[in-house]
Parts: C-alpha cells; sequence; structure tokens
C-alpha cells in the first residue's frame, strides 16, 4: 500500500501578503509628509497680511525642509506641490471674489507648478553639505521665475511681502525684494537644520561640528544681517518735505460693475477734493503741495469729454495745487491706464502710461483660445495698451515717482522710478473690484516694503480704501478705513540717495539665481557619480 500525505498550504513566495501593520505604515509613511507640506504652506499663508505673525514663515519653512529632506526629486516635486497649494489657495483666494471660483482655482494651480520644481530641486540638494544655503537659493529662483512668466509673471506672494512688520525688513534697503525673502527662507532652513543635528547628536553620541556650524550660521548670518542693515534705514529729510494730500473719493458700489458708474466715480473725487479745499481755506488743514487720486478715478477721458475736464479743473482750480488724477484714455484708437500731471493754471502738462498690465484684468492674452473655455472674457472688451516711459512727475518742485496699482508687485516698475530721479513714491490703486478681501492688505505690504527698499516715501491712494502715506522706514504714517471719502494730508520727507538695493538693480537676485543653479548642478553629478559607482 502506498503512503499518501496530505498537502500542506505553502506561502506564495511569489506575492507575498505583507502584514496589514506593514501596510499602514506605509500609508503614514506617505501621508504624514503629504499633510505636513500642505499644512506648513497654510502656515506660510497666515504669516502674510493683514496678519502681523511674520515670524511664522520660519518654522513653515522648517517644516518644508523636514519635509523634503532626503527625498528623491520626484517626492520633492509633489511636496513641493501641496506646499504650494497650501499657501497660494489662500493668499490668491480674492481672485475670485467676482468671477468666480474658475479663475481662482486656475491661478493658484498653475502657480503652485513653480513650488514644485522647486520643491523638486531641493531635494536633490538636500544631501549636499550646506544644505539651506542651496535650498534657500532656490527658492529666490523660483520666484525670480514666477515674477516673469508665464504673462509678464505674477510675483504676488513673493516671501519678502510678508516681513512688513518684520525684524528682517531692513535687509529690503541691503538687495531689495530678494535678498529679504533668501534671508527668511534661509533662517527657516536653518532652523529645521538645527533641530535635526540636536536629534542626531542625542541618538549618535557624535557631533559633526562642520554640519553643525552650517546650521548655526544659517540662523545667525540672517539674523546678523538684518541689524547690521538697519542704518540703510532712514526717514531723514534729505531735501526737505512736502506735504501731500491723496485723496479717496469712494466708490458707488464695489465689484466688477463699480465702474459702471463712472461719471459718480470721478464726482466722488471731485467732491471730496473740494472738500479738502474748503478745510484748508478754513484753516483747519496745511494746504498741500501736492494732491494724488487713485488709478481710476477718471475712467471718462478727460481729453475727450468736456464735462469730465470741467469737473477735474474745478476740482485742481480749488484745491490750488498739482493733481495727479488716474485716468482712462484713448489716444490713436489704443486705450492706456494713464496718470495725468494737472496743473492749476496750465492744465494737463504730462502722463504716465502703465507698463505692467494686468492679464485677464487689463487685457487677455490668448483671447481666441480662452474664450472658448470661459464667455468671461468678454467683460475685457478692449485690451489696454502698455506704457513704455517711466513715470516721475514734477509736482510743485518734488520730483513723484509713479506706479500704478499691480506694477508695485515688480521690482524693476517701482525701482526705475527712483533711478530716474524720483524723491518720493506714488501707488495709485483701485481695489473696489476686490471688495474687502486681503488684496489690499497684501499689496500695502508692498508699498511698505518698497519704501525701505528704495528709502522712500510711498503714498497709497486708493479709490474706496486702504489709502495710506508710508514713511521711507516702512512705518504707516496714516491710512484711511473702507469705503468712505477721505483725505490724508501729512508732511513727508524728500529724499534723493540711493540705497544698495536701488544701485544694484537684479544683481542680488541674479547671483542667487546662479547660487541656485550650481547647487542644483552639484547635486546632479553627485548622483549620477553614485549611480555609476553602484553600478561597478
Amino acid at each position: 500500500m502506498t503512503a499518501t500525505t496530505t498537502p500542506v498550504d505553502e506561502p506564495d513566495q511569489l506575492d507575498p501578503q505583507p502584514p496589514l501593520a506593514s501596510r499602514a505604515g506605509r500609508v503614514l509613511r506617505r501621508l504624514v509628509p503629504a499633510a505636513v507640506a500642505a499644512l506648513s504652506g497654510v502656515l506660510l499663508y497666515v504669516s502674510f497680511p493683514p496678519r502681523t505673525l511674520w515670524w511664522l514663515a520660519l518654522p513653515a519653512f522648517g517644516a518644508l525642509g523636514w519635509c523634503l529632506r532626503g527625498r528623491t526629486w520626484k517626492a520633492g516635486l509633489g511636496l513641493g506641490y501641496l506646499f504650494g497649494l497650501g499657501f497660494l489657495l489662500p493668499l490668491l483666494v480674492w481672485t475670485g471674489v467676482e468671477v468666480g471660483p474658475g479663475p481662482w482655482l486656475a491661478l493658484a494651480a498653475v502657480e503652485a507648478v513653480f513650488v514644485a520644481l522647486v520643491g523638486a530641486g531641493i531635494a536633490a540638494v538636500s544631501r549636499l553639505p550646506g544644505y539651506p544655503l542651496w535650498a534657500a537659493a532656490l527658492w529666490i529662483a523660483g520666484e525670480a521665475a514666477r515674477a516673469r512668466v508665464p504673462f509678464n509673471g505674477f510675483p504676488w506672494g513673493k516671501i519678502a511681502f510678508g516681513q512688513a512688520d518684520g525684524a528682517f525688513l531692513p535687509l529690503a534697503a541691503l538687495g531689495g525684494t530678494p535678498v529679504l525673502g533668501f534671508a527668511v527662507v534661509l533662517c527657516g532652513f536653518g532652523l529645521h537644520e538645527i533641530v535635526r543635528q540636536v536629534i542626531d547628536v542625542r541618538e549618535t553620541r557624535v557631533v559633526r561640528r562642520g554640519a553643525a556650524a552650517v546650521a548655526v550660521l544659517s540662523v545667525l548670518v540672517p539674523v546678523a544681517g538684518a541689524f547690521a542693515a538697519r542704518p540703510l534705514v532712514s526717514d531723514e529729510a534729505e531735501d526737505g518735505t512736502a506735504t501731500v494730500a491723496a485723496i479717496q473719493g469712494n466708490v458707488p458700489r464695489a465689484g466688477l460693475d463699480f465702474n459702471a458708474q463712472r461719471r459718480a466715480v470721478l464726482d466722488h473725487h471731485v467732491r471730496e477734493t473740494k472738500r479738502l479745499a474748503a478745510e484748508v481755506k478754513a484753516g483747519k488743514v496745511k494746504r498741500p503741495d501736492l494732491v494724488l487720486w487713485p488709478e481710476n478715478s477718471s475712467d471718462i477721458d478727460p481729453f475727450t469729454n468736456p464735462d469730465a475736464r470741467l469737473a477735474i479743473e474745478g476740482a485742481v482750480k480749488a484745491i490750488g495745487a498739482p493733481v495727479s488724477v488716474g485716468g482712462v484714455v484713448e489716444k490713436d484708437g489704443k486705450l492706456y491706464n494713464e496718470q495725468i500731471l494737472w496743473d492749476p493754471e496750465k492744465g494737463p502738462t504730462d502722463t504716465y502710461d502703465k507698463r505692467q498690465i494686468q492679464p485677464f484684468g487689463e487685457y487677455i492674452p490668448l483671447r481666441s483660445l480662452i474664450s472658448t473655455f470661459s464667455s468671461d472674457v468678454d467683460m475685457v472688451r478692449q485690451d489696454f495698451s502698455r506704457g513704455t516711459e517711466p513715470g516721475v512727475f514734477t509736482m510743485a518742485g518734488a520730483e513723484v515717482g509713479i506706479a500704478t496699482c499691480y506694477e508695485a508687485a515688480f521690482d524693476w516698475a517701482v525701482r526705475d522710478t527712483v533711478t530716474h530721479g524720483a524723491q518720493l513714491i506714488s501707488v495709485p490703486s483701485n481695489n473696489a473690484t476686490f471688495d474687502r478681501s486681503e488684496m489690499t492688505y497684501q499689496q500695502l505690504a508692498m508699498s511698505r516694503i518698497r519704501a525701505v527698499e528704495h528709502s522712500r516715501t510711498v503714498t497709497v491712494p486708493v479709490t474706496s480704501g486702504v489709502s495710506a502715506v508710508i514713511m521711507p522706514d516702512g512705518d504707516v504714517r496714516a491710512k484711511t478705513t473702507w469705503y468712505t471719502a477721505d483725505s490724508l494730508v501729512e508732511e513727508v520727507p524728500l529724499r534723493s540717495s540711493k540705497t544698495p538695493a536701488t544701485r544694484l538693480g537684479v544683481l542680488p537676485e541674479g547671483i542667487l539665481v546662479l547660487i541656485a543653479a550650481g547647487g542644483l548642478g552639484w547635486a546632479v553629478t553627485s548622483a549620477a557619480r553614485a549611480r555609476r559607482a553602484g553600478a561597478k
């Protein structure tokens, strides 16, 4: 008789089933960094105005450093994108106030791609000595790219713009927004490295002096640099003073259709200017040397509409000072967003045409293509044209540089008014389109950064608020409230000296981009060598 055996089930060697705990662990290892990346992006957003929690940018980048260090570039790409969405989605929510969530979500999704690419780069350089330096330079390189493409760039959300109340602010005078942003990011990554080194020492009982020194210097150098740059910040009246009036006439209603009552907007600014003139005549307010109206304060072309011209002339003669009027003007069939210098005796004598016009707001790029996806492009019936020359008005002997609204976000658009002789800067704006969103405070913070960057008084006349007068040290001397007709009259210093940031221009940003490229090249070369060594 042949013995029989009962078959015993054997584990499938080709497809082993891991324990449930192991699978859960792998999921957690993926989900935790993803969650931390997204939440640290939100933390970065919270550091921006109108809040004054500028220091939250440091732990935000520290947490991003934890997420990215030692990862593959593919993981860095995904984690960087999550960080970008966590930051940009809430930061840019104002872009959908009147047109719905579509444009807001699309803009945030596209801009987060730049952050994703930076995340991939940071992951690649994270194994290099001096990792915080390369990582911070890569972030600034990403900001430089965002400020230029697509459609001439969108620099909203530069790290520097969240630091108007911060300890690092003096660095704006040293190297502009790139150096200020670099210092903040470097310090954040440096804090992560310090924590990592402390944990490593506790586990191994070994102190790696070189790595520890780099970590500490990544924090100390930015902080020391900020203190060393403080003498560059001054509100001394080098060229005397000027009494400036910023007019906020208010609008009939907020939203995209506010300019459906264009004449009402003009009348509001005429009325507020005449009210101020009456107070000056009564001796209640000092007579201004120059008066600044907001962008779009006269959307009726005063060169072709006699009624608008008469209304403006009446206000200018009443106040008895030169007025910069924000108008919409058509010349040779082209539409311009224009500031008009209006003299009480000579009438209009000079103009400045906005050069950095807003895509999807003042013009529609790829109009025929975009119109197949959305009929909203028809709201911009005619594209605005770009100006070509910097705007500097001579007003009562003072040289006033003009950077209209959106231009305040662009380094070059503000800087070249100063290099062309501006002793103070005006940022006429129209924020009525965005109602009571955070956009106004974000833009106001940009103007505060520009004040320190170029050591100039910056006035911000806005149609509906918040208008402000900002001193060269970044301090807000006076500001208005939302949706009220008001005037700000302040004596401000005139200055002609140039900060290092003004003199250097794009050089600091260029150097940081080269550092980023060098670090990335080193990382790629090191990885290639490691692969070749492994193949042998």
